[in-house]
């Protein structure tokens, strides 16, 4: 029967450690998806912030490209009064030019006369024609600035509507991760409500029930369950597991972890639990058949773990800190199969 024994620790050792890593990979998914989210958040603020820079981009080159084509309307008609002024030019000097070929038989007074008045007219067209090119030049600038404009502002105009799409897709991801934490979160504030309606009668017996982390720890002092050394559940302590196991039966979407816990004090027992891991293990090994045994709670919900005495609550050299970290805590986690989808999603 003891070589029996011996054979089966193992193996429930080895199944206590399986269920313990998918117990820690949702533990780890939860606060991987509570992470995310802060960092999304911080990102949503910093987007919002190049928005606001990029709004104010546009809204200046708005104005540049506003102020650009009330220059480009300021030179488009000064260059139409040049041209009406060169053509006027143009035909007086035509005139001029006319009038010389008639007075040429003139007298020589009224040909210098109309000679100067001739090239006063040339050094006025010659003027008129080098402010025209100016004006050209001027305003093919201007629409050449025009062309950069737009393009920025074309640019700025999808560099914006990138980001809204950004925003609006970090949005809708934050929305759904605070949406399955809340939804957890208020899932397991009503399992403790009923956890702690269930077993009102026993706090004043060494038993707690606490929320944190996203789970519910129901924590059972040694006094409450074991005689000092053994593994065999007492009357009072059974009555308690029942009541708990009643509430968790109508829990399907819940992992249950049972973690066994020692003092420092090595063990010695009998032949059959060699020292304290041995002593953890069988304890959390015992609550989970109770549990089993006395409620419609599926079995793949249960894990049974030994923590020894290498998870103290208090580590003071005492007997009151040796008696408080002998206990057993049974750990409701909800499952985060949503929240694993999101993450595997995105």
């Amino acid at each position: 029967m003891q070589r029996l024994f011996f054979l089966l620790i193992p193996a429930i050792l080895l199944t206590s450690c399986v269920a313990e890593r998918r117990f820690q990979d949702e533990v780890k998914a939860r606060s991987k998806a509570e992470t995310e989210a802060a960092k999304l958040r911080s990102e949503n603020i910093d987007l919002n912030a190049r928005v606001a820079e990029l709004l104010a981009d546009l809204e200046g080159a708005e104005k540049q490209l506003k102020g650009l084509r009330q220059d480009t309307a300021v030179l488009s008609s000064t260059m139409n009064r040049l041209t009406k002024n060169h053509d006027r030019l143009n035909d007086t000097y035509e005139k001029l030019v006319e009038q010389m070929d008639k007075l040429r038989a003139g007298n020589a007074e009224d040909s210098k006369r109309f000679m100067r008045e001739l090239q006063d007219a040339r050094d006025d067209i010659q003027k008129q024609e080098d402010e025209l090119r100016e004006l050209q030049l001027a305003l093919a600038k201007k629409e050449g600035n025009l062309d950069n404009m737009r393009s920025e502002l074309e640019k700025s105009q999808k560099e914006l509507d990138d980001k809204r799409v950004q925003l609006m897709a970090r949005g809708q991801r934050i929305s759904e991760l605070e949406s399955v934490l809340a939804r957890k979160d208020s899932a397991v504030t009503a399992l403790k409500n009923k956890i702690t309606n269930a077993l009102l009668g026993f706090e004043d017996q060494g038993l707690t029930v606490e929320q944190k982390n996203g789970k519910v720890y129901v924590s059972l002092e040694e006094q409450l369950l074991f005689k000092s050394g053994s593994w065999v559940v007492d009357a009072k302590g059974k009555e308690a597991l029942m009541k708990l196991g009643k509430v968790l039966q109508t829990q399907p979407d819940v992992g249950i972890l049972v973690e066994g816990h020692t003092d420092n004090v090595p063990y010695g027992g009998n032949g059959n639990v060699t020292d304290n891991w041995d002593l953890s293990v069988k304890r959390a090994t015992s609550i989970v058949k109770i549990l089993i045994e006395n409620s419609s709670i599926n079995p793949t919900q249960l894990t049974a773990a030994g923590r020894s005495e290498f998870m103290p609550l208090d580590a003071a050299d005492t007997k009151e800190a040796r008696a408080k970290n002998r206990r057993t805590e049974i750990i409701i986690t909800p499952k985060l199969n949503e929240l694993f989808q999101i993450l595997e999603q995105n």
